[in-house]
């Protein structure tokens, strides 16, 4: 892997660190999207931005409350 250099932009995978690219695409591991590095909270980001992970999201909240509610 070619090292970037500090003036360009850098683009990394949440989920796979070790994939950098110098412009913005998908993973080629996972097919997530590149989040730019030093973007806080890539992960949560990427998330955030398909409203299928929402819906995951929301879904697992309201099972959990659900069964912490049952105790």
């Amino acid at each position: 892997m070619t090292p970037i250099s500090s003036g360009t932009p850098a683009y990394y995978c949440p989920m796979h660190a070790s994939v950098r690219r110098p412009l913005p695409g998908n993973c080629p591991e996972c097919g997530m999207a590149l989040v730019p590095e030093g973007a806080r909270f890539g992960l949560l980001r990427h998330m955030l931005s398909n409203p299928m992970h929402v819906a995951v999201m929301a879904g697992l909240m309201i099972a959990i409350m659900a069964i912490a509610m049952m105790w």
